[in-house]
């Protein structure tokens, strides 16, 4: 735990995730302007290349959903994509966009697509940040990709076969050891198909080897205080509002 990223304010990682938003304009500099007014220091974010190696805030793979245009950003120039607006209102960001604007903010950056791999890397070196990023995404290959670029060391969340290992190691207590190699944070949901799959002994075996575990996507007071309560690092979550109660009301809201 020595990656300047990891040292939370108050001991626990709070991650508003796709920024805040109760309008439905997640990842844009809007939303991740309402997590910075309500105190954030961290924020959770997608990214995807375009077709000319721009890096973009963005959690799906084409524009269709959540903006006014459609087609896969991967087969788009970024002269296209920064004319799609997210509910019809704001703007598509640049990765780099985001870590400029706000110099002290910590990302949680999730590389979606090999697509984003060269482009996230290029935004962390031109921004210089870090010390305050956080690398992410479902595939270790394109996780390692893009820390493989890089001329200093970010923060890393494990993969999806990396998780899949702790939570079985996690049973028996025994610490996964190729699984924490190349990760400082096991970012994983609590539930799987309806039932609670994270426990105590899980957030144990992690610290033991050194390692902390944030939680995706919780948005329930009573989720919250329970996960809390069970001692993990970080939650990730979608109400902002609430997890800054909770925290306050626990006192370890910084």
């Amino acid at each position: 735990m020595t990656h300047p990223y990891l040292d939370a304010p108050g001991g626990v990682a709070a991650l508003a995730h796709r920024g805040f938003s109760r309008d439905g304009l997640e990842n844009t500099l809007a939303a991740f302007q309402a997590a910075v007014d309500l105190g954030y220091r961290y924020v959770e974010t997608d990214a995807h290349g375009t077709a000319d190696g721009v890096a973009v805030a963005l959690h799906d793979a084409s524009l269709d959903r959540t903006t006014d245009r459609t087609g896969r950003v991967a087969h788009l120039p970024w002269s296209q994509v920064r004319q799609a607006r997210v509910g019809g209102v704001e703007p598509v960001p640049t990765l780099e966009d985001l870590l400029g604007t706000w110099p002290d903010l910590r990302v949680n950056v999730d590389v979606k697509e090999r697509s984003g791999v060269a482009p996230v890397a290029a935004a962390i070196e031109r921004t210089r940040s870090h010390d305050r990023v956080c690398v992410a995404s479902f595939s270790v290959t394109r996780r390692d990709a893009t820390v493989a670029r890089l001329s200093r060391p970010v923060a890393t969340s494990a993969g999806t076969t990396e998780a899949l290992a702790f939570f079985r190691a996690g049973r028996s207590g025994r610490v996964p050891v190729r699984a924490v190699r190349d990760v400082d944070v096991f970012q994983v949901p609590w539930r799987w198909r309806g039932r609670q799959v994270l426990t105590a002994r899980h957030v144990d075996t992690a610290h033991r080897a050194g390692r902390l575990v944030h939680v995706w996507t919780v948005n329930d007071e009573a989720d919250m205080t329970t996960l809390l309560d069970l001692g993990v690092d970080g939650l990730i979550t979608d109400r902002a509002d609430v997890l800054r109660d909770v925290l306050r009301a626990r006192g370890t809201w910084r």
